[in-house]
């Protein structure tokens, strides 16, 4: 395969793989805390081989960079469940898992049998002593105040710990709403906290749908090219062996 086909082949893949980013989107557009996963797609140059000679020219593939999390807010939804919490503005809840601590804005908890407050996985939430938050059985009417203090009828239990980074584009994200840090974090003294609410997916359906539709049908067309130029160049090699008899 000449020049072109391989150009337009290095589209196709990076095309492919972010219509597949796009799809895991779509797919996760109703998961609270879930951030929109984009790629950056840059050109790859390669230099013209061989001796200089009129026209050549430097050539460049696509080439899809590196993958982010857009890291916008999701929209608040109120569920009135008194361990569903919403971060406003920045801030990470911090969660204890078996590869160490995991930072989200899925604010979505539930109390295990053991008392702790974790996610759906089963990960603790962290106070601000790093340490799991803990409720007991006699703990019926939790109130949460906006700094993170988490009390019941029956006195305080300990003040959620919600943490920033200088740079959150340096996040590597674990499954759908996790992400890992290779910077330590800096504690946030004055977070602002809802009881009561929980952060939604920041993917806006209808437009990550066309988004969809317009990489699909660029997909399209670079595919149905690169069966031409096939066309084209089976065309010129019929006709060259037809010449030579």
């Amino acid at each position: 395969m000449d020049t072109p086909g391989h150009i337009a082949l290095s589209r196709l893949a990076a095309q492919s793989r972010n219509v597949e980013k796009i799809a895991h989107n779509l797919a996760n557009s109703g998961t609270p805390g879930f951030k929109a996963g984009r790629m950056l797609f840059d050109d790859w140059v390669a230099k013209s081989a061989g001796i200089a000679r009129p026209g050549a020219r430097d050539v460049a593939f696509v080439h899809d960079r590196a993958s982010f999390r857009d890291q916008a807010a999701g929209k608040l939804t109120r569920t009135d469940n008194p361990l569903d919490i919403a971060i406003h503005g920045e801030g990470f809840f911090v969660i204890d898992t078996p590869r160490g601590e995991r930072y989200t804005r899925a604010g979505r908890f539930t109390v295990a049998p053991d008392g702790r407050v974790t996610t759906s996985e089963g990960y603790a939430l962290m106070d601000t002593d790093n340490r799991p938050l803990v409720v007991t059985e006699q703990d019926t009417n939790l109130t949460l105040a906006p700094d993170g203090s988490l009390s019941s009828q029956n006195g305080p239990l300990g003040r959620i710990r919600v943490v920033e980074f200088d740079d959150r584009n340096r996040l590597r994200p674990e499954g759908e709403v996790l992400f890992a840090a290779d910077a330590p974090p800096r504690a946030m003294e004055t977070p602002r906290l809802t009881q009561g609410m929980v952060e939604e997916s920041n993917v806006e359906p209808i437009m990550e749908m066309n988004r969809l539709m317009a990489e699909v049908r660029e997909f399209q067309f670079v595919s149905q090219f690169v069966e031409r130029e096939g066309e084209r160049q089976q065309s010129a090699i019929e006709r060259l062996t037809r010449r030579r008899n």
